[in-house]
């Protein structure tokens, strides 16, 4: 079967109403009220490479390689791979250096995303 291995160029989680709706996990998700300088978890199915030397930018994506505007730009502070119901997981942490502000017209936008 060979090694399955992801490189994420960013980190993309869903929207906080999956977790809301009791869908995903709370580190599935975009935290509400983000504050720069903080430091959150984050939780990925699959094995998932990323930058480490550097900020990425954090997307929301509703799946199927539909993704946000960037939302923030995060340094990856720590990655690990676990194995939970034999699957694969990615978890890890990222601390926020800059909250990007959302313009009127993407505060009243509904969860319908730009694509790349």
């Amino acid at each position: 079967m060979g090694i399955q291995v992801e490189f994420n160029p960013d980190l993309a989680l869903r929207n906080i109403s999956e977790f809301k709706n009791g869908n995903r996990k709370f580190e599935e998700c975009v935290p509400e009220n983000m504050i720069a300088g903080n430091v959150y978890h984050f939780l990925k199915k699959g094995q998932r490479l990323y930058w480490m030397f550097g900020d990425v930018s954090l997307i929301e994506t509703a799946g199927n390689d539909n993704f946000s505007q960037p939302l923030a730009n995060v340094l990856i502070l720590e990655v690990r791979h676990v194995i939970e119901n034999d699957e694969v997981w990615t978890i890890g942490k990222y601390r926020v250096s800059e909250v990007f502000q959302k313009t009127e017209d993407e505060k009243n936008k509904s969860v319908e995303m730009d694509l790349f």
